[in-house]
């Protein structure tokens, strides 16, 4: 008998980001496998802080740091 693979977690997170300055961006993408087991949301924190540094070194505007971050609502 085969054996059946264990589902791969396919997907995005969306999340909405509140900075330090009281910049908000919402629906910021993190890959479903980047977040939950024991660390909960905090992969996605720092998955979100390196596309802003990604993103500040191509443009040459720094973001500040991230304040909080939360699920982003579903509709």
């Amino acid at each position: 008998m085969a054996r059946k693979k264990q589902p791969v977690e396919s997907g995005f997170v969306l999340f909405d980001v509140i900075y330090q300055d009281g910049a908000r961006t919402s629906n910021r993408k993190v890959p479903a496998a980047e977040v939950g087991g024991l660390d909960g949301d905090d992969p996605a924190r720092a998955f979100i802080a390196a596309q802003d540094q990604k993103i500040a070194e191509m443009s040459g505007n720094p973001r500040g740091p991230i304040k909080s971050i939360a699920r982003a609502a579903k509709q």
